[in-house]
């Protein structure tokens, strides 16, 4: 935990077997992260780039890809897991992120299926089952809490896909507190996307002489606040898609603007770096007045956030079953 004062953590948005069994140790050891996350994307680079992967893929070349996938995935989630449970016994997250297969988005009972057993199949108390956050997820999710199962909201764009998060976790914590009183609650976090809208509408905020790299934390703000003022004791923000591509922001740009009381970060590696480089203070969150005013100034720019917020979540879980796809090709082709 960066600052225990303020609650500030800082999780690690990478996977690999190798840095998992190095680098990684080194950076919980030094108390610079506290937890990691994972998504389709990232087990891609890692499956596909690094050898750590190859006898384990050639002594599976008869399985089924998703198989060799989940068999892959589970073996550096259960590692990581295993590397954070003294942060989670401590109360210091230690949690590590598994994502359910991403063409479940819309179904309600296989989500549920899938994240009960990768939870049971790794059997370790400090895997959180990340699931997107869509109709279909937002029961899952509630489903996964009342059983027990710490969970991940991932691809949070809009106010409105939090509230529907927010209201999933508490009635899914109220089963488990009724079946399981005195225990300790399944925890939940709500992964809001920071970056993506500034690449997206950077071009558009220019032309209208407007200040770039400005969206994405307001609007991570706006939902932060939204998280907050709910007081779930089981429930925090996250914030996600904190890399920086290009040279006009620096590397941490992401994670000094949304260092919040109570709130979690999840970075790339060379981000991660960056912001350990230098001390950096914790922010205060703009105010609901400053918030409101910033978009009333978005939209006269003919910005329409209702429409952003589809098409990055449209985008979003599209980017994600292309990679989980192009893992399933890679594996049943023995390309590996």
């Amino acid at each position: 935990m960066f600052n225990g004062n303020v609650k500030f953590s800082l999780w690690c948005d990478f996977v690999e077997r190798d840095f998992l069994n190095g680098e990684f140790v080194e950076l919980i050891n030094s108390g610079a992260i506290n937890g990691a996350t994972s998504n389709p994307a990232i087990f891609k680079s890692a499956f596909l780039t690094s050898s750590a992967y190859k006898s384990t893929i050639e002594q599976s070349e008869r399985k089924h890809p998703k198989n060799i996938y989940e068999t892959l995935a589970m073996q550096d989630i259960k590692i990581a897991a295993n590397k954070l449970i003294k942060n989670f016994a401590n109360d210091d997250d230690g949690f590590i992120s598994i994502e359910v297969d991403p063409n479940l988005c819309d179904d309600t009972q296989g989500t549920i299926e899938e994240g009960v057993r990768l939870f049971n199949e790794m059997a370790m108390p400090n895997v959180m089952i990340k699931i997107p956050a869509t109709k279909a997820g937002f029961e899952a999710m509630s489903a996964l809490i009342a059983r027990g199962i710490s969970v991940n909201a991932t691809l949070i764009f809009s106010p409105e896909q939090a509230i529907s998060c927010l209201e999933a976790f508490e009635s899914g914590t109220k089963i488990y507190e009724k079946k399981f009183p005195n225990t300790k609650l399944p925890q939940g976090v709500i992964s809001i996307f920071v970056s993506r809208f500034d690449r997206l509408l950077d071009e558009k905020m220019r032309q209208s002489s407007l200040p770039t790299g400005q969206i994405g934390i307001m609007n991570a703000t706006k939902i932060y606040k939204i998280i907050e003022a709910r007081n779930l004791a089981n429930v925090r923000a996250l914030f996600a898609s904190t890399g920086v591509k290009g040279d006009e922001l620096s590397k941490d740009y992401y994670v000094k603007e949304l260092m919040y009381k109570n709130s979690i970060n999840t970075a790339p590696l060379d981000t991660i770096k960056a912001f350990i480089s230098q001390n950096s203070e914790p922010k205060e969150a703009a105010s609901d007045d400053s918030i409101e005013r910033f978009f009333e100034v978005v939209k006269r720019a003919d910005i329409d956030m209702s429409r952003v917020y589809k098409e990055l979540l449209n985008d979003g879980i599209k980017q994600f079953v292309q990679a989980y796809e192009e893992i399933m090709k890679a594996l049943k082709q023995n390309q590996i």
